[in-house]
């Protein structure tokens, strides 16, 4: 068991009946009544968001995840599979369970596989990913001040703001955490 006054960003919890993990949290000490704790918690089975209010020093349940590296090997219809490079055991996930993680998914990517007493719950991907431009307009020079974007379309199907000097077939580093441009490659 772990307090709620704890709490951690990416902690993962049992609240429920529900493995949830920590998105958000907020220690809340009004001027009157007592001290509680806002949280936002996102369901590591569907992917829900909840937002979610403990009295301060609640106790909940701690969900002991493990993190398997894995590597993405391909897509079979609706199956998406992963292999362990240790073992070489594969797994095989259904796209809904993974539905955000495919914008930055490509073939032979290492990711870590969460599990949760031998159920796979989804795939954590690293910070950021180097994706490919498929597709994007030429850029215009002219009345731009600073900050002028364009859209672009990775190899993925990500479509995302870029700044103009970015053409077609440039590498790019991408954050997975919001799919914003980080830099060119």
């Amino acid at each position: 068991m772990i307090s709620v006054n704890d709490f951690k960003t990416g902690l993962t919890v049992e609240v429920d009946g529900g493995i949830w993990r920590v998105v958000e949290f907020q220690h809340v000490k009004p001027g009157k009544g007592a001290a509680f704790v806002r949280s936002k918690l996102r369901n590591l089975r569907t992917g829900a968001i909840q937002e979610k209010t403990f009295r301060a020093g609640e106790k909940v349940g701690r969900a002991q995840i493990d993190n398997r590296k894995m590597q993405y090997l391909y897509a079979d219809g609706d199956a998406h599979v992963f292999m362990d490079n240790n073992t070489y055991d594969q797994v095989e996930l259904q796209a809904s369970a993974i539905q955000e993680e495919l914008k930055y998914l490509k073939e032979n990517m290492n990711v870590s596989l969460i599990m949760y007493e031998g159920e796979t719950l989804g795939v954590e991907l690293p910070k950021s990913v180097e994706l490919q431009v498929s597709e994007t307009e030429p850029g215009i020079k002219g009345d731009t001040a600073s900050g002028a974007t364009k859209s672009a379309t990775l190899e993925t199907g990500l479509v995302l703001q870029v700044p103009l000097f970015v053409n077609e077939g440039d590498m790019l580093v991408i954050s997975t955490d919001d799919g914003s441009y980080v830099s060119r490659a």
